[in-house]
Protein backbone atom coordinates (compact mmCIF):
# COMPACT_ATOMS: atom_id res chain seq x y z
CA UNK A 1 0.00 0.00 0.00
CA UNK A 2 2.71 2.34 0.84
CA UNK A 3 4.96 1.67 -2.13
CA UNK A 4 1.75 2.32 -4.36
CA UNK A 5 0.85 5.39 -2.26
CA UNK A 6 4.78 6.42 -3.28
CA UNK A 7 4.19 5.81 -7.28
CA UNK A 8 0.84 7.70 -6.97
CA UNK A 9 2.84 10.66 -5.52
CA UNK A 10 5.87 10.25 -7.75
CA UNK A 11 3.08 10.41 -11.19
CA UNK A 12 1.47 13.47 -9.86
CA UNK A 13 4.80 14.94 -9.19
CA UNK A 14 6.29 13.94 -12.44
CA UNK A 15 2.74 15.37 -13.68
CA UNK A 16 3.38 18.30 -12.47
CA UNK A 17 6.46 19.01 -13.76
CA UNK A 18 7.83 21.27 -16.99
CA UNK A 19 6.63 19.78 -20.36
CA UNK A 20 7.75 20.23 -24.02
CA UNK A 21 5.35 22.66 -26.01
CA UNK A 22 5.50 23.27 -29.56
CA UNK A 23 6.52 26.94 -30.28
CA UNK A 24 7.08 27.58 -33.82
CA UNK A 25 5.91 25.06 -36.72
CA UNK A 26 6.35 25.09 -40.54
CA UNK A 27 4.35 22.89 -42.14
CA UNK A 28 6.47 21.11 -45.07
CA UNK A 29 4.63 20.56 -48.50
CA UNK A 30 7.04 19.62 -50.94
CA UNK A 31 10.51 19.79 -52.72
CA UNK A 32 11.48 22.94 -53.62
CA UNK A 33 10.65 24.50 -55.62
CA UNK A 34 7.20 23.29 -55.66
CA UNK A 35 5.08 25.89 -53.49
CA UNK A 36 3.67 29.38 -53.17
CA UNK A 37 6.66 31.53 -51.72
CA UNK A 38 6.16 35.21 -51.25
CA UNK A 39 8.23 38.04 -52.33
CA UNK A 40 10.94 35.81 -52.98
CA UNK A 41 14.44 36.94 -54.33
CA UNK A 42 16.30 35.23 -57.05
CA UNK A 43 17.56 31.95 -56.00
CA UNK A 44 19.47 30.86 -58.36
CA UNK A 45 22.75 31.59 -57.41
CA UNK A 46 22.15 29.88 -53.84
CA UNK A 47 20.44 26.54 -55.69
CA UNK A 48 21.21 26.32 -58.90
CA UNK A 49 19.77 22.81 -59.36
CA UNK A 50 16.95 22.24 -57.40
CA UNK A 51 17.42 18.53 -58.08
CA UNK A 52 21.04 18.74 -56.85
CA UNK A 53 19.62 21.24 -53.77
CA UNK A 54 21.81 22.43 -51.50
CA UNK A 55 25.62 21.57 -51.94
CA UNK A 56 28.25 21.73 -49.08
CA UNK A 57 26.61 25.03 -47.66
CA UNK A 58 24.98 26.60 -44.41
CA UNK A 59 21.58 28.43 -43.89
CA UNK A 60 20.25 30.55 -41.27
CA UNK A 61 16.79 30.55 -40.71
CA UNK A 62 14.99 32.90 -38.89
CA UNK A 63 11.88 31.99 -36.88
CA UNK A 64 10.19 33.35 -34.14
CA UNK A 65 8.99 30.95 -31.10
CA UNK A 66 5.48 31.91 -29.79
CA UNK A 67 7.17 31.10 -25.97
CA UNK A 68 10.48 30.90 -25.13
CA UNK A 69 11.96 28.11 -22.58
CA UNK A 70 15.10 27.62 -21.00
CA UNK A 71 15.51 24.19 -23.35
CA UNK A 72 15.07 24.04 -26.88
CA UNK A 73 14.99 21.16 -29.47
CA UNK A 74 14.57 21.00 -33.33
CA UNK A 75 12.81 18.92 -35.93
CA UNK A 76 14.81 18.41 -39.39
CA UNK A 77 12.50 16.68 -42.07
CA UNK A 78 13.54 15.23 -45.18
CA UNK A 79 10.03 13.82 -45.66
CA UNK A 80 9.66 15.05 -49.70
CA UNK A 81 13.63 14.38 -50.34
CA UNK A 82 14.75 11.64 -52.16
CA UNK A 83 18.66 10.66 -50.72
CA UNK A 84 20.06 11.14 -47.19
CA UNK A 85 20.56 14.51 -46.08
CA UNK A 86 23.31 14.52 -43.34
CA UNK A 87 23.15 17.70 -40.98
CA UNK A 88 25.77 19.24 -38.93
CA UNK A 89 27.45 22.45 -37.54
CA UNK A 90 23.80 23.07 -36.15
CA UNK A 91 23.76 26.25 -34.06
CA UNK A 92 20.93 28.48 -32.37
CA UNK A 93 21.26 31.50 -31.50
CA UNK A 94 19.06 35.03 -31.35
CA UNK A 95 19.15 37.93 -34.19
CA UNK A 96 20.28 40.96 -33.68
CA UNK A 97 19.90 42.18 -37.32
CA UNK A 98 20.00 40.36 -40.62
CA UNK A 99 22.57 37.37 -40.74
CA UNK A 100 24.07 38.28 -37.54
CA UNK A 101 23.65 37.19 -34.37
CA UNK A 102 23.69 38.74 -31.08
CA UNK A 103 27.23 38.21 -28.90
CA UNK A 104 27.56 35.15 -27.16
CA UNK A 105 23.88 33.43 -27.92
CA UNK A 106 24.84 31.13 -30.54
CA UNK A 107 24.88 27.34 -29.37
CA UNK A 108 25.89 23.75 -30.82
CA UNK A 109 23.39 21.43 -31.01
CA UNK A 110 23.44 17.98 -30.97
CA UNK A 111 21.33 15.05 -31.73
CA UNK A 112 22.19 11.98 -29.55
CA UNK A 113 25.33 13.20 -28.31
CA UNK A 114 26.60 13.79 -31.88
CA UNK A 115 27.43 17.08 -34.06
CA UNK A 116 25.52 15.73 -37.00
CA UNK A 117 22.80 13.84 -38.17
CA UNK A 118 21.77 11.85 -41.60
CA UNK A 119 18.05 12.08 -42.12
CA UNK A 120 16.91 9.53 -44.71
CA UNK A 121 13.98 10.31 -47.04
CA UNK A 122 10.76 10.27 -45.84
CA UNK A 123 11.60 10.73 -42.23
CA UNK A 124 12.44 13.79 -39.67
CA UNK A 125 14.56 13.84 -36.32
CA UNK A 126 14.88 15.52 -33.39
CA UNK A 127 17.87 17.23 -31.58
CA UNK A 128 18.68 17.06 -28.19
CA UNK A 129 17.72 19.79 -25.73
CA UNK A 130 19.70 22.91 -26.12
CA UNK A 131 20.25 25.50 -23.23
CA UNK A 132 18.79 28.89 -24.42
CA UNK A 133 19.00 32.39 -22.92
CA UNK A 134 14.92 33.32 -23.18
CA UNK A 135 14.42 36.40 -25.84
CA UNK A 136 10.89 36.73 -25.67
CA UNK A 137 10.00 38.92 -28.32
CA UNK A 138 13.22 38.31 -30.63
CA UNK A 139 13.74 35.47 -33.44
CA UNK A 140 15.71 32.17 -33.33
CA UNK A 141 18.54 32.02 -35.57
CA UNK A 142 18.70 28.06 -36.48
CA UNK A 143 22.14 27.63 -38.84
CA UNK A 144 22.77 24.52 -39.92
CA UNK A 145 25.49 23.06 -42.74
CA UNK A 146 24.20 20.55 -45.51
CA UNK A 147 27.16 18.50 -46.19
CA UNK A 148 28.20 17.18 -49.80
CA UNK A 149 24.73 17.80 -51.92
CA UNK A 150 21.10 17.45 -50.09
CA UNK A 151 19.46 16.70 -54.02
CA UNK A 152 15.56 18.04 -53.70
CA UNK A 153 15.24 20.13 -50.19
CA UNK A 154 12.04 19.55 -48.31
CA UNK A 155 10.57 23.23 -47.81
CA UNK A 156 8.03 25.55 -46.72
CA UNK A 157 7.49 28.54 -49.35
CA UNK A 158 5.79 30.85 -47.25
CA UNK A 159 8.12 32.01 -44.85
CA UNK A 160 7.12 35.84 -45.11
CA UNK A 161 10.20 36.47 -43.19
CA UNK A 162 13.93 36.46 -44.40
CA UNK A 163 16.68 34.11 -44.09
CA UNK A 164 20.70 34.32 -45.11
CA UNK A 165 22.18 31.46 -47.08
CA UNK A 166 26.16 30.50 -47.99
CA UNK A 167 27.06 30.11 -51.58
CA UNK A 168 27.65 26.36 -52.33
CA UNK A 169 30.48 25.19 -51.33
CA UNK A 170 31.13 27.60 -48.85
CA UNK A 171 30.82 24.98 -45.70
CA UNK A 172 29.75 25.01 -41.95
CA UNK A 173 29.54 28.86 -41.36
CA UNK A 174 27.27 28.22 -38.36
CA UNK A 175 29.25 28.92 -35.34
CA UNK A 176 29.71 32.26 -36.79
CA UNK A 177 27.92 35.29 -35.42
CA UNK A 178 28.71 37.75 -37.99
CA UNK A 179 26.99 37.67 -41.27
CA UNK A 180 29.81 38.18 -44.07
CA UNK A 181 29.50 34.11 -44.91
CA UNK A 182 25.44 34.61 -45.92
CA UNK A 183 25.38 36.61 -48.67
CA UNK A 184 22.25 35.18 -49.88
CA UNK A 185 18.76 36.28 -48.93
CA UNK A 186 15.19 33.63 -48.85
CA UNK A 187 11.51 34.06 -47.77
CA UNK A 188 11.79 30.50 -47.52
CA UNK A 189 12.12 28.07 -44.56
CA UNK A 190 13.86 24.66 -45.54
CA UNK A 191 14.03 21.60 -43.62
CA UNK A 192 13.69 22.95 -40.37
CA UNK A 193 10.15 22.43 -39.11
CA UNK A 194 9.17 22.50 -35.80
CA UNK A 195 10.82 23.98 -32.69
CA UNK A 196 9.73 23.11 -29.16
CA UNK A 197 10.44 25.05 -25.57
CA UNK A 198 10.37 23.49 -22.38
CA UNK A 199 7.90 25.11 -20.78
CA UNK A 200 5.72 25.04 -16.73
CA UNK A 201 3.44 22.30 -16.66
CA UNK A 202 -0.04 23.17 -18.38
CA UNK A 203 1.03 25.14 -21.37
CA UNK A 204 -1.33 25.18 -23.69
CA UNK A 205 -0.67 24.68 -27.93
CA UNK A 206 -2.93 26.12 -30.48
CA UNK A 207 -2.47 24.91 -33.98
CA UNK A 208 -3.22 27.29 -36.57
CA UNK A 209 -4.46 24.58 -39.61
CA UNK A 210 -4.99 25.74 -43.02
CA UNK A 211 -4.51 27.02 -46.69
CA UNK A 212 -2.73 30.19 -47.67
CA UNK A 213 -5.10 32.42 -45.84
CA UNK A 214 -3.26 30.68 -42.74
CA UNK A 215 0.11 31.07 -43.48
CA UNK A 216 -0.40 34.48 -44.57
CA UNK A 217 -0.44 35.37 -48.19
CA UNK A 218 -0.74 38.86 -48.94
CA UNK A 219 -0.03 40.02 -45.50
CA UNK A 220 3.28 41.62 -44.70
CA UNK A 221 7.03 40.51 -45.15
CA UNK A 222 9.03 40.17 -41.95
CA UNK A 223 5.55 41.65 -39.93
CA UNK A 224 4.39 38.40 -38.33
CA UNK A 225 1.02 39.38 -39.57
CA UNK A 226 -0.47 36.67 -40.13
CA UNK A 227 -4.09 35.89 -38.27
CA UNK A 228 -2.80 33.48 -35.86
CA UNK A 229 0.27 36.02 -35.38
CA UNK A 230 -2.13 38.59 -34.62
CA UNK A 231 -4.45 36.06 -32.61
CA UNK A 232 -0.99 35.32 -30.24
CA UNK A 233 -0.81 38.83 -29.53
CA UNK A 234 -4.47 39.13 -28.03
CA UNK A 235 -3.57 35.55 -26.11
CA UNK A 236 -0.47 36.83 -24.57
CA UNK A 237 -2.18 39.99 -23.62
CA UNK A 238 -4.35 38.27 -21.49
CA UNK A 239 -2.55 34.59 -20.61
CA UNK A 240 1.03 35.15 -20.70
CA UNK A 241 3.48 32.50 -22.20
CA UNK A 242 1.29 29.97 -20.67
CA UNK A 243 -0.42 29.42 -24.18
CA UNK A 244 1.49 29.17 -27.45
CA UNK A 245 0.07 29.61 -30.88
CA UNK A 246 1.70 27.91 -33.94
CA UNK A 247 1.08 27.79 -38.01
CA UNK A 248 0.17 24.70 -39.69
CA UNK A 249 -1.42 26.75 -42.76
CA UNK A 250 0.17 25.43 -46.80
CA UNK A 251 -0.67 27.73 -49.58
CA UNK A 252 -2.80 26.02 -51.70
CA UNK A 253 -3.71 22.93 -49.16
CA UNK A 254 -6.98 21.04 -49.43
CA UNK A 255 -8.87 19.11 -47.44
CA UNK A 256 -9.67 16.18 -49.54
CA UNK A 257 -7.30 15.80 -52.38
CA UNK A 258 -5.01 15.07 -53.52
CA UNK A 259 -5.28 11.30 -53.60
CA UNK A 260 -1.65 10.77 -53.48
CA UNK A 261 0.37 13.49 -53.30
CA UNK A 262 2.99 14.19 -56.27
CA UNK A 263 4.63 17.19 -54.93
CA UNK A 264 1.80 19.63 -56.18
CA UNK A 265 2.62 22.86 -54.35
CA UNK A 266 -0.91 22.75 -52.10
CA UNK A 267 0.78 19.60 -50.24
CA UNK A 268 -0.06 16.73 -49.10
CA UNK A 269 -4.29 16.98 -47.64
CA UNK A 270 -5.12 18.01 -44.45
CA UNK A 271 -5.97 14.35 -43.53
CA UNK A 272 -2.30 12.84 -45.16
CA UNK A 273 -0.16 15.25 -43.38
CA UNK A 274 -2.32 15.63 -40.05
CA UNK A 275 -0.14 13.58 -37.91
CA UNK A 276 3.21 15.37 -38.71
CA UNK A 277 1.70 18.75 -38.69
CA UNK A 278 -0.55 18.74 -35.73
CA UNK A 279 -0.62 15.30 -33.88
CA UNK A 280 3.03 14.90 -33.18
CA UNK A 281 3.37 17.80 -31.23
CA UNK A 282 3.86 18.21 -28.00
CA UNK A 283 1.06 19.91 -25.63
CA UNK A 284 -1.71 20.31 -28.77
CA UNK A 285 -4.72 21.39 -26.57
CA UNK A 286 -6.79 22.95 -29.70
CA UNK A 287 -6.44 23.08 -33.59
CA UNK A 288 -8.19 26.29 -35.35
CA UNK A 289 -9.35 24.71 -38.60
CA UNK A 290 -9.77 26.79 -41.81
CA UNK A 291 -10.04 25.43 -45.52
CA UNK A 292 -12.17 24.28 -48.31
CA UNK A 293 -11.35 27.15 -50.44
CA UNK A 294 -9.08 25.35 -52.30
CA UNK A 295 -11.10 22.08 -52.44
CA UNK A 296 -14.42 24.24 -54.18
CA UNK A 297 -12.01 25.58 -56.87
CA UNK A 298 -11.74 24.92 -60.60
CA UNK A 299 -8.54 22.81 -59.91
CA UNK A 300 -10.57 20.14 -57.89
CA UNK A 301 -13.89 21.12 -57.98
CA UNK A 302 -14.96 19.07 -54.98
CA UNK A 303 -18.49 18.43 -53.42
CA UNK A 304 -19.61 20.27 -50.42
CA UNK A 305 -20.52 16.39 -49.02
CA UNK A 306 -16.63 15.08 -50.15
CA UNK A 307 -15.36 17.94 -47.89
CA UNK A 308 -17.80 17.61 -44.73
CA UNK A 309 -16.65 13.82 -45.48
CA UNK A 310 -13.60 14.42 -44.93
CA UNK A 311 -13.72 17.13 -42.15
CA UNK A 312 -15.27 14.76 -40.18
CA UNK A 313 -12.87 11.78 -40.44
CA UNK A 314 -10.03 14.39 -39.62
CA UNK A 315 -11.90 15.42 -36.68
CA UNK A 316 -12.60 12.15 -35.19
CA UNK A 317 -8.64 11.41 -35.76
CA UNK A 318 -7.72 14.50 -33.58
CA UNK A 319 -10.15 13.43 -30.90
CA UNK A 320 -9.09 10.40 -30.85
CA UNK A 321 -5.26 11.08 -29.97
CA UNK A 322 -6.55 14.22 -28.17
CA UNK A 323 -9.17 13.66 -26.38
CA UNK A 324 -9.04 16.83 -23.87
CA UNK A 325 -8.67 18.94 -27.50
CA UNK A 326 -10.70 21.95 -28.47
CA UNK A 327 -11.57 21.50 -32.31
CA UNK A 328 -12.86 25.05 -33.28
CA UNK A 329 -14.01 25.06 -37.24
CA UNK A 330 -13.43 28.60 -38.85
CA UNK A 331 -15.85 29.65 -41.77
CA UNK A 332 -14.25 30.10 -45.01
CA UNK A 333 -14.12 34.04 -45.96
CA UNK A 334 -15.11 35.14 -49.75
CA UNK A 335 -13.52 34.79 -52.79
CA UNK A 336 -16.39 35.78 -54.95
CA UNK A 337 -14.99 37.68 -57.61
CA UNK A 338 -11.59 36.75 -57.15
CA UNK A 339 -8.88 37.35 -59.67
CA UNK A 340 -7.36 34.27 -59.53
CA UNK A 341 -8.06 31.94 -61.93
CA UNK A 342 -8.54 28.81 -59.77
CA UNK A 343 -11.43 31.14 -57.71
CA UNK A 344 -14.28 33.74 -57.68
CA UNK A 345 -17.10 31.66 -59.11
CA UNK A 346 -21.00 31.76 -58.23
CA UNK A 347 -20.74 28.24 -57.92
CA UNK A 348 -17.74 28.13 -56.04
CA UNK A 349 -19.16 30.67 -53.49
CA UNK A 350 -22.61 28.55 -53.59
CA UNK A 351 -20.48 25.65 -52.31
CA UNK A 352 -18.97 27.86 -49.84
CA UNK A 353 -21.75 29.14 -47.99
CA UNK A 354 -23.07 25.46 -47.53
CA UNK A 355 -19.24 24.71 -46.09
CA UNK A 356 -19.82 27.38 -43.76
CA UNK A 357 -23.44 26.35 -42.92
CA UNK A 358 -22.24 22.88 -41.75
CA UNK A 359 -19.52 24.73 -39.99
CA UNK A 360 -21.81 26.39 -37.95
CA UNK A 361 -24.50 23.98 -37.39
CA UNK A 362 -23.59 20.45 -37.48
CA UNK A 363 -21.95 20.40 -33.76
CA UNK A 364 -18.77 18.60 -35.53
CA UNK A 365 -16.70 21.38 -33.93
CA UNK A 366 -16.72 22.37 -30.82
CA UNK A 367 -17.27 26.44 -31.46
CA UNK A 368 -17.08 28.12 -34.05
CA UNK A 369 -14.47 31.22 -35.40
CA UNK A 370 -16.82 33.16 -38.05
CA UNK A 371 -14.17 34.69 -40.44
CA UNK A 372 -16.63 35.19 -43.07
CA UNK A 373 -18.60 37.06 -40.83
CA UNK A 374 -15.72 39.15 -40.12
CA UNK A 375 -14.46 39.86 -43.42
CA UNK A 376 -17.81 39.89 -45.72
CA UNK A 377 -19.46 42.87 -47.54
CA UNK A 378 -22.68 42.33 -47.43
CA UNK A 379 -23.41 44.39 -50.44
CA UNK A 380 -20.73 42.45 -53.22
CA UNK A 381 -20.55 39.56 -51.35
CA UNK A 382 -16.73 39.06 -51.57
CA UNK A 383 -14.12 40.62 -49.42
CA UNK A 384 -14.40 43.97 -47.94
CA UNK A 385 -12.61 46.74 -49.89
CA UNK A 386 -10.64 47.36 -47.16
CA UNK A 387 -9.17 43.95 -46.94
CA UNK A 388 -8.46 43.46 -50.39
CA UNK A 389 -4.94 45.22 -51.14
CA UNK A 390 -2.00 43.42 -50.97
CA UNK A 391 0.02 44.46 -47.90
CA UNK A 392 3.62 43.25 -48.93
CA UNK A 393 3.81 43.18 -52.77
CA UNK A 394 1.45 46.28 -53.23
CA UNK A 395 -1.42 46.57 -55.88
CA UNK A 396 -5.12 45.30 -55.94
CA UNK A 397 -4.95 42.54 -54.61
CA UNK A 398 -6.72 39.32 -55.87
CA UNK A 399 -9.90 38.88 -53.65
CA UNK A 400 -9.36 35.26 -52.21
CA UNK A 401 -6.43 36.32 -49.88
CA UNK A 402 -7.50 39.16 -47.07
CA UNK A 403 -4.23 41.61 -46.18
CA UNK A 404 -3.18 42.90 -43.09
CA UNK A 405 -6.48 44.35 -41.94
CA UNK A 406 -8.25 41.71 -43.03
CA UNK A 407 -6.43 39.21 -40.74
CA UNK A 408 -6.38 41.40 -37.94
CA UNK A 409 -10.41 41.49 -38.23
CA UNK A 410 -10.13 37.66 -38.32
CA UNK A 411 -7.95 37.14 -35.20
CA UNK A 412 -10.41 39.59 -33.34
CA UNK A 413 -13.62 37.77 -33.33
CA UNK A 414 -11.77 34.47 -31.82
CA UNK A 415 -13.48 33.92 -28.22
CA UNK A 416 -10.79 33.27 -26.07
CA UNK A 417 -12.82 30.90 -23.87
CA UNK A 418 -13.18 28.25 -26.61
CA UNK A 419 -9.47 28.15 -26.76
CA UNK A 420 -7.86 28.08 -23.54
CA UNK A 421 -8.91 25.99 -20.35
CA UNK A 422 -8.08 26.06 -17.11
CA UNK A 423 -5.57 29.23 -17.22
CA UNK A 424 -6.40 31.90 -15.03
CA UNK A 425 -6.29 35.50 -17.26
CA UNK A 426 -3.20 37.86 -16.17
CA UNK A 427 -5.99 40.64 -14.76
CA UNK A 428 -7.28 41.07 -17.72
CA UNK A 429 -10.69 41.06 -18.95
CA UNK A 430 -11.34 38.07 -21.20
CA UNK A 431 -13.44 38.67 -24.88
Amino acid sequence: MLILLMLVIAAAAEAKGPQWAASWTASAHGPYPAGNASAQPELRFAFPSPATGARDQTFRLNVRPDIWGPLARLRFSNVFGTKPVTFDGVHVGVQLGSATLVPGSNHPVRFHGSASVTVLPGESVWSDAVALKPAPGRKLAVSFHVAGESGPMTWHAKALTTSYLTAPGAGSKGSAEDEAAFPFTTTSWYFLDAVEMMAPAGTQVIVALGDSITDGTASTLNGDDRWPDALSRRIHAVYGDRVSVVNAGIGGNRVVGPAEYSGSSGGPSAGQRLERDVLSLSGVTAVIWLEGINDFGTGANESVDAVTTAMKEVVRRIRARLPHARVIGATVVSALGSTNAAHGSPTEDEKRKALNDFIRSSGVFDSVADFDAATLDPQSGGLRAEFVPDSTIGGPGDKLHPNRAGYLAMAAVVNLRSLVSDVRPNGTQLR
